[in-house]
């Protein structure tokens, strides 16, 4: 997408103000300090774990911490705690990364399981998305200062899987909770520079959606799903 008649605009303006346009290249950018690096800094990684479950679960999200080995019982639980299927899952190697291929099998025999399509055209998958009671995805990073999950869109895993589906279960390894999102940032923008990142959109995902703007009445889900759930996996 290109801006139609900035310059024009700009120009005008700064004629009407009486002053010369302000050029970025004669004033960069100069950072104050280094708070957005520093911050937390200093917290180990069990630290930072306990500082994302304490923010998250005052999102409210649902908060879980578990062995690999234990992920797909979790999950089969979890399924069923919510009222089973349909299911949204991701087309997506993690499955196999975090040994869940035989779960995929088991709970494909009892809910009925639909995948987001790499192939399909924008309507099938968005129907699968507004259809799915659950939908599970595999995010990035967790940052602990926020409770944020960070997930970039790709082609096994698009955008509405994340925002369409009733209940949302994102799984993240521990050694992907970082401080703050200025980390995340920078392996985001390290991957794309380096070509490795296939992604039209980074979502920064705090909790479920919450709307209390208009009537100071707290109400969740109106913008996705009704609630969220962040298993992290020790890895």
């Amino acid at each position: 997408m290109t801006i139609q008649n900035r310059d024009k605009f700009l120009d005008h303006l700064a004629e009407r103000l009486g002053q010369p346009r302000h050029q970025l290249a004669d004033h960069p950018y100069q950072q104050l300090n280094d708070l957005p690096q520093q911050t937390l800094s200093d917290k180990t990684p069990a630290e930072l774990l306990a500082l994302a479950r304490k923010t998250s679960e005052a999102l409210p999200v649902t908060f879980y911490e578990v062995a690999a080995v234990e992920l797909p019982q979790l999950l089969t639980d979890y399924v069923a705690s919510k009222g089973g299927g349909p299911l949204l899952l991701p087309t997506s190697k993690h499955f196999a990364d975090y040994h869940l291929t035989d779960w995929q099998a088991s709970i494909a025999a009892t809910e009925t399981v639909n995948y987001w399509q790499p192939q399909a055209d924008r309507a099938t998958n968005l129907k699968a998305a507004e259809m799915a009671n659950i939908s599970l995805s595999f995010a990035d990073f967790l940052l602990a200062e926020s409770g944020t999950i960070t997930v970039s869109t790709n082609p096994g895993q698009g955008r509405a899987l994340h925002f369409l589906p009733t209940h949302y279960l994102s799984i993240v390894p521990r050694s992907r909770i970082v401080a703050r999102s200025t980390q995340a940032v920078a392996w985001y923008e390290q991957e794309r520079q380096a070509g490795r990142l296939d992604s039209s959109a980074i979502h920064f995902i705090t909790g479920p959606s919450n709307s209390g703007d208009i009537e100071m009445q707290l109400v969740t889900g109106v913008h996705g799903p009704l609630d969220v759930t962040y298993v992290v996996v020790d890895d």
